[in-house]
């Protein structure tokens, strides 16, 4: 998956449309808009890292997204989060999320781990 983003202060603002994640941390999608899981799993890449970028940057940020693409013949939505998560840790000097994929022959499919959070999107305690 190739993402494209930019780290921005808010000193500026936050711009109409973007997603709050966490505290003063934000998420803006690209003007030519994403699918909605695509949208969704980048997100959640964001919140795998947002007490530490919250830390890190206590007067907040805002990850804007340029764009997201990737091969219909690789697409997997989750792929977007492990693109967001690596794209952080290659911007900001933060812990480890714990997140990452493997391939499960066995079974045929991909499996895909993260972290301390066990249900993505689920509302119950970690």
């Amino acid at each position: 998956m190739d993402l494209r983003a930019e780290a921005c202060g808010t000193e500026a603002g936050i711009p109409a449309h973007s997603v709050r994640i966490h505290r003063n941390i934000w998420l803006g999608l690209p003007a030519s808009g994403l699918y909605w899981k695509d949208a969704a799993w980048l997100a959640f890449g964001v919140s795998l890292n947002a007490h530490a970028l919250s830390e890190l940057l206590p007067d907040g940020i805002l990850v804007q997204v340029a764009s997201l693409e990737c091969p219909l013949s690789d697409y997997r939505s989750e792929a977007a989060a492990l693109a967001m998560d690596g794209w952080l840790h290659q911007q900001f000097a933060v812990r480890s999320s714990g997140a990452g994929v493997t391939y499960d022959l066995a079974q045929g499919r991909f499996a895909f781990t993260w972290g301390q959070t066990a249900q993505p999107f689920s509302d119950a305690p970690r």
